[in-house]
Order: structure tokens, then sequence, then C-alpha cells
């Protein structure tokens, strides 16, 4: 039976328990360079929602709805709609129509609020 050491804040294995030692192979890596995972991660579709406003009735009122119902929303004609990317908000656009079918305008791009410069107070 081979024999085993402990080290130092080790404890040793249990009676009856072998220990080997494992030795791997050493690969040269064939993976695809950083351009090419970019490359690779820059076709992938992302998902936007685009919300034209929000309402909020009490259920009763939501129970009672069927066709023909018209539901107001909290936006003005001409207010700009938001784009969404995976529920985090990327930009504000306008509604316009393309070939008979919505299309959005980009009015401006969101950044994230480290990205944004902070208030002066002025």
């Amino acid at each position: 039976m081979a024999q085993t050491e402990t080290l130092p804040n080790q404890t040793a294995p249990a009676q009856g328990t072998e220990v080997h030692t494992v030795e791997y192979e050493t690969v040269n890596p064939t993976a695809p360079t950083g351009q090419e995972n970019l490359d690779l991660l820059l076709e992938i579709s992302m998902p936007i929602t685009v919300t034209i406003g929000k309402a909020r009735i009490p259920l009763k009122k939501l129970l009672q709805l069927g066709p023909g119902a018209v539901l107001s929303l909290d936006k003005s004609i001409g207010q700009p709609v938001e784009l969404y990317v995976q529920d985090i908000p990327f930009a504000t656009a306008d509604v316009v129509v393309v070939n008979d079918s919505f299309a959005v305008r980009i009015r401006e791009l969101l950044g994230t609020e480290e990205q944004k410069p902070a208030a002066t107070g002025k």
C-alpha cells in the first residue's frame, strides 16, 4: 500500500482510503482569440421591448375590460417611448410608421448611472 504524507493543517485520509497523485497533460490552447469570441458575442440577438405608456387600474375594472374597451395611458401624443433590452432601459424614441408598420426613431441613448455626469446643483 502507498504511503501518504500529511501536510500541515491537513487531516490524514481515513483508514482504508487510497490517495493518488494526478498528473495532467499540458495542452496547447486552440480556443478562438479574443476578437473571434467578441465577434461571436456580437451576433447574439437581443429582444427589445418598446413601452408606449403605463396604466394603473383597480382589479375590479381590469376584470370588466373586454373587446372594445379603451385603456388610457400615462403618455401624451408626441412624448417619447421607452426602449428596454432585458428589462434595462437603454433609449427613448419617437413612434413612426415605415411601410405600413410601426417603428421607432431613436431620440436619446441612455447610459448607466456611472456614465451620467453628476448634477452640479446650479
